[in-house]
C-alpha cells in the first residue's frame, strides 16, 4: 500500500471529474461508495487499485504492483493541467448557472489510451446498456481481481496481449458483434503506439490522425478516447446518437444535428469539451417523446 495527499490549486469535485469513467453501476473498474471513489488501472507496472476521497486535499491510496504509477497519475486525473480560466458563459444563462454550481468540475486526462479507447470500441453502435454489459462480462471473466481492499466484484482491465486471446464465441457470449471484436484486436496489436500518443499533448488533430490510423477507429472513438485519455478540452463526440438533440435543446430550446450541434458550440472553439461537460454536470435531460428506444442507438466509429 502506497498512499499521498494530492493538494489541487482549488477544490475539486472528484465525483463529477471522474463520471466519465464509469461505465454503469456496476463497472468492474469502478465504483462510488460512502467512503470515496474506487478505481482500477492496468498500469506499465502491472495492477493497481486506487482509492480517492476528498476535496480540498484529496487522500489517495492504492495497492499493487502499479500502485506508485496510480498515485503518480492522480493529479492529472483530477484536472491538473485543465485551465479553465479563459471559458467565457457570461452571456449563456443555463451555462453560467451549471458552471457556479460546479466549481469542483475539472477535465480528466487518465494517460490510459488503450483502455479508454477499448471502452469506447465496444460502445461503438449499440445502446449504453448493451455497451456496460460487454464491458462488465468482459472484464469480469478475463480481468484479475483488484489489488487491496477494493469492493467485492472490482477487476483490472487485461492487458492488450490478453484482449488479443480472446475467443470468438466468447466475443458473440459479451453480446460484441464481428465488426467491433475486430476493432479491439486492431487497437491492442498497436496498444503501445497509442500510449505514445500522451507524448503529443493534450488531444488536438495530431493525436486525433494517429488515434485514427486504426481500421474501425473514427472520429467519435478517438472524440471519446481523448477525453478520457488526453484531457482534450475540445474534443465533443460528433456522430453520437444522443448528444445533438441534448446540445440542442439545452442550449437552443430544441434539438438540432450534428451540424447544429456544431454551430451551437461554436463561440467556445478550443474549449467545447467544457461545454459538454457542464451541461452533463448541470443534470440537464432533454424531453423525452414517444416510446424509448429499443434498437440500436447507431452511434459512429
Amino acid at each position: 500500500m502506497l498512499s499521498t495527499v494530492y493538494a489541487p490549486a482549488a477544490p475539486v469535485d472528484i465525483v463529477q471529474t471522474l463520471r466519465p469513467l464509469r461505465r454503469g453501476a456496476f463497472d468492474p473498474t469502478f465504483r462510488a461508495d460512502s467512503t470515496g471513489i474506487w478505481r482500477t488501472l492496468q498500469t506499465p507496472d502491472g495492477d493497481a487499485t486506487l482509492h480517492l476521497r476528498g476535496t480540498v486535499a484529496v487522500e489517495a491510496t492504492a495497492w499493487g504492483p502499479g500502485a506508485g504509477w496510480a498515485l503518480a497519475a492522480v493529479p492529472e486525473m483530477l484536472g491538473a493541467g485543465d485551465d479553465w480560466s479563459d471559458l467565457d458563459v457570461a452571456g449563456t444563462p443555463f451555462l453560467a448557472d451549471a458552471l457556479r454550481r460546479n466549481p469542483g468540475l475539472r477535465l480528466l486526462r487518465t494517460s490510459q489510451v488503450f483502455e479508454m479507447m477499448l471502452a469506447a470500441v465496444l460502445e461503438q453502435k449499440v445502446t449504453g446498456k448493451e455497451a456496460r454489459h460487454s464491458w462488465r462480462v468482459l472484464i469480469t471473466k478475463y480481468g484479475t481481481a483488484a489489488p487491496g481492499p477494493a469492493p467485492a466484484g472490482m477487476a483490472v482491465c487485461p492487458p492488450a496481449s490478453m484482449w488479443r486471446r480472446i475467443p470468438s464465441w466468447e466475443w458473440h457470449r459479451a453480446g460484441v458483434g464481428p465488426q467491433r471484436s475486430d476493432t479491439v484486436m486492431r487497437v491492442a496489436s498497436v496498444a503501445s503506439s497509442l500510449e505514445r500518443t500522451l507524448a503529443i499533448g493534450r488531444g488536438g488533430p495530431a493525436v486525433e490522425r494517429a488515434l485514427r490510423s486504426v481500421l474501425g477507429v473514427g472520429q467519435w472513438t478517438a472524440a471519446e478516447t481523448m477525453q478520457r485519455a488526453h484531457g482534450d478540452a475540445d474534443s465533443p463526440s460528433f456522430g453520437d446518437y444522443h448528444l445533438p438533440a441534448v446540445v440542442g435543446w439545452a442550449l437552443a430550446g430544441s434539438p438540432v444535428d450534428d451540424d447544429g450541434m456544431a454551430e451551437l458550440l461554436a463561440p467556445w472553439a478550443g474549449q467545447r469539451q467544457r461545454i459538454m461537460r457542464l451541461i452533463e454536470a448541470s443534470g440537464f435531460a432533454k424531453p423525452r417523446f414517444g416510446a424509448r428506444m429499443t434498437v440500436q442507438d447507431h452511434r459512429g466509429h
